[in-house]
């Protein structure tokens, strides 16, 4: 294996070793990143069937932080994007949209943001367990 990662093609350089991480800190760095990718996929659909020409992704970043994005093309085919960092205090949640705003999360936005995670890991273990069987 390591042989191949110091080949190069004519034209590509580099690319085997992009292919091939070379050593165990940046295979789990992409099997992290790969597993993120899919139940931020898996978290989008939670909310419903997903237009044609959007992108929804609900993940749980780390222990306090959940995210949700959203893309989408309109009418006038602009582009759209928003991403929500729900952020998870010992006294609430806070909502941020990167300008640095922070809002409380309250009421109904709660409870919906409560009822996603919950489902979320439903999903998340139902998923793990299906692969350990």
């Amino acid at each position: 294996m390591a042989a191949l990662t110091n080949l190069s093609i004519p034209g590509l350089p580099g690319v085997l070793p992009k292919l091939l991480p070379r050593n165990p800190d940046q295979r789990r760095a992409d099997a992290y990143r790969q597993l993120l990718r899919q139940e931020a996929k898996m978290g989008g659909q939670l909310f419903g069937t997903i237009p044609a020409g959007h992108r929804r992704e609900f993940f749980c970043l780390d222990e306090h932080t959940w995210v949700w994005h959203e893309e989408w093309v309109d009418g006038r085919g602009q582009n759209h994007a928003v991403t929500t960092h729900y952020v998870v205090r010992p006294n609430g949640v806070l909502k941020t949209r990167g300008d640095g705003n922070h809002q409380p999360v309250v009421g109904e936005e709660l409870r919906n943001l409560y009822n996603a995670a919950k489902l979320y890991r439903q999903n998340v273990e139902a998923q793990l367990a299906s692969l350990q069987a």
